[in-house]
């Protein structure tokens, strides 16, 4: 995230902490493209002395985002959550969920196996468990089986009221969707409050250390280096890197110690989170000398991650973190004795905390989701900025997806690695109800990709889905992330329209389309622009525009070189022979491309082979011109004697 430094502020102590705030704020990865907020003079206002005392008495404010709320593992800030079905722990969990959880265990076992016997039977036990029962967790999985059509009719209503009642019985994961509901409507009033509870239990999962749940945002789309790099990296303990950091902690790196504490820590490379291996390995490290880990172990032991909470321990290792220059762990400091958590309550000693870890150069801790927090805070209340619902929606939704139930991303990506289609695509599709933007890209993808094999873990409203089914689910998971800035969707919605896929053929909402991708500096988008023009398809018939789209795709993506020119030539042949045989043959191309497409995949894209094809067809092009231009000089020259000759002029 860039944010460009707005003028110079009014003379006011109480906005230096604003400006701050602002100017602190680096990139923060969770979303699919750059976040970028730009301030101008009119979101700022002077702080009043009405403000000033709301930033005085809040303690949210005081205790550095903190909230208030107690700590609490995950399973509590995240009821009805599945991670009792993908990390197993001892803690104990009330025996009134178990039949909920056996109807989504064996709803997910369905999905993996495509048995759609299995998931009717789910889906009952889940209705039953949500309607008779009441509860509110298998009231939440219900509303996602109405969104998505899965064993249910696909019945925006009943998703609607399925998720508003869970919600309302502390369901967070149907707050959720509930909030990404409202946003996509533009009702920011309720989406805005939801989003705000929900921020509030992120940033208090991750309430002490300045490193918090970090979520790996790999797009599982095929052919781009980074997500095929990004994807290697991420096969947990069978990673070469893995093995080799592994084997160097075991013989006494420091560094490495701490990395691989960090790794099952949060869950990070496709580990899964295993806080007992995380306190190992931070433990082993402080013996080697390595202070960042005091701080996470000042947090492990304040929240029981894996060990018995004990706030007087977490107090001992973060007073040793805050000695060795980490400052961040003077807000674990200042929060404990906030809430007279192992010390006795002294808002004094906070705040000098508060202010120590503020007091340095060190402005990692500011540029956390916290900060986020904060200034949607601000929008949010009208305090320090103007109020501007829209915008403290975003930044809270930004800090909400960081929140426990951001764990099915790394369930997804687990199951997918290990070949598990069903399971990643029921994940996936469940964050996407949430409002993620890469899951909701990630699904349809899966479904674009594995084609008619991809119907068997496909579940629609009677059993497996049907190709119909497929796509009109895939059209509607694209344009809910090409809502969100996906231009990638945005192009497959295009496509998805121009050729008629899981909806009716529109060349104009094509357009559309592949305007708004384009709009994303999208050279694929502009090159079908460039077309669209050129065969007057849903824009009107124009070949200099084509030109200019087809010179600007180029210009984006040199890689687009050899269809550019193609285009181009295209273009000079039905510009100089208009209603030629050959401009016949180029418009029947598109009609001929699916019959020859499996050929081209299979035989002409090995190696060498598509260049040589190309050489042969422009050949051919070069040599059917000359020719029709040697018989057009033929017939103007008029008839010739058989055996005239032409003589040279005399010079």
């Amino acid at each position: 995230m860039r944010v460009y430094p707005p003028p110079p502020p009014p003379r006011s102590s109480s906005l230096l902490f604003i400006f701050l705030l602002l100017l602190s704020l680096p990139p923060l990865p969770i979303l699919a493209r750059p976040f970028v907020l730009v301030l101008s003079q009119d979101d700022l206002k002077d702080v009043q002395n009405d403000d000033a005392s709301l930033l005085e008495s809040d303690s949210s404010w005081d205790d550095d985002d903190f909230g208030g709320t107690h700590v609490k593992p995950d399973d509590e800030l995240d009821p009805g959550s599945w991670r009792r079905l993908f990390e197993p722990s001892t803690t104990p969990i009330s025996s009134s969920l178990d039949s909920y959880y056996t109807a989504v265990d064996k709803m997910i076992s369905a999905s993996t196996n495509g048995d759609a016997r299995l998931m009717e039977e789910a889906a009952a036990e889940i209705e039953t468990a949500a309607n008779t029962e009441g509860d509110p967790h298998a009231r939440s999985v219900l509303g996602f089986l109405y969104g998505m059509g899965m064993m249910r009719e696909r019945n925006k209503a009943k998703n609607f009221l399925n998720h508003y009642f869970a919600a309302e019985n502390g369901n967070a994961q149907s707050k959720m969707a509930l909030a990404y509901t409202y946003s996509r409507q533009d009702m920011y009033e309720k989406a805005v409050k939801l989003y705000a509870e929900l921020a509030e239990i992120a940033v208090n999962s991750f309430l002490i250390s300045k490193d918090s749940p970090v979520i790996e945002p790999i797009r599982i789309h095929n052919g781009a280096e980074e997500n095929k790099e990004a994807l290697k990296k991420s096969r947990g303990e069978d990673d070469e890197d893995f093995q080799i950091l592994e084997y160097q902690a075991q013989k006494g790196n420091a560094g490495a110690m701490y990395k691989m504490g960090l790794f099952y820590y949060f869950g990070l490379r496709g580990l899964r989170r295993d806080h007992s291996k995380a306190l190992m390995w931070f433990l082993k490290a402080v013996d080697k000398g390595e202070p960042r880990s005091l701080e996470l172990l000042g947090e492990i032991y304040a929240r029981g991650a894996g060990v018995e909470r004990n706030y007087t321990k977490a107090l001992e290792w973060l007073s040793l973190a805050s000695e060795h220059g980490l400052y961040s762990a003077y807000n674990g400091m200042g929060y404990l004795h906030v809430k007279g958590y192992g010390v006795e309550k002294n808002y004094t000693k906070a705040k000098e905390y508060f202010e120590k870890a503020a007091d340095n150069d060190d402005a990692a801790n500011a540029g956390q989701p916290k900060a986020f927090y904060q200034l949607a805070k601000m929008f949010h209340t009208g305090v320090g900025l103007k109020k501007n619902l829209p915008m403290a929606t975003a930044l809270y939704k930004l800090v909400a997806e960081r929140g426990p139930w951001s764990s099915l991303s790394r369930w997804a990506l687990e199951s997918y690695l290990k070949g598990d289609m069903g399971k990643a695509f029921l994940l996936y599709t469940r964050m996407a109800e949430l409002g993620y933007e890469i899951a909701q890209s990630n699904a349809a993808w899966i479904l674009d990709k594995y084609g008619e094999r991809s119907m068997c873990m496909c579940m629609g409203e009677s059993g497996v889905c049907t190709d119909a089914e497929r796509h009109q689910r895939a059209h509607s998971l694209w344009w809910q992330a090409s809502e969100q800035g996906n231009e990638h969707a945005a192009l497959l919605i295009g496509d998805a329209y121009y050729y008629g896929r899981g909806t009716v053929r529109d060349y104009e909402r094509a357009a559309e389309a592949y305007i708004h991708a384009k709009s994303q500096s999208n050279a694929q988008a502009m090159f079908n622009l460039g077309y669209m023009h050129e065969h007057g398809q849903g824009l009107p018939f124009d070949l200099h525009l084509a030109k200019r789209y087809y010179d600007q795709a180029l210009e984006l993506d040199p890689a687009a070189k050899l269809p550019v020119m193609m285009a181009l030539a295209s273009l000079w042949v039905r510009k100089n022979y208009a209603d030629s045989f050959l401009v016949h043959v180029i418009d029947s191309l598109p009609e001929v491309y699916p019959r020859v497409e499996a050929w081209v995949e299979n035989v002409i894209m090995e190696e060498g082979n598509a260049t040589i094809l190309t050489l042969f067809v422009c050949l051919l092009t070069v040599l059917y011109l000359r020719e029709r231009q040697r018989r057009h000089a033929v017939v103007a020259a008029g008839p010739q004697e058989p055996n005239e000759h032409i003589v040279p002029a005399a010079r």
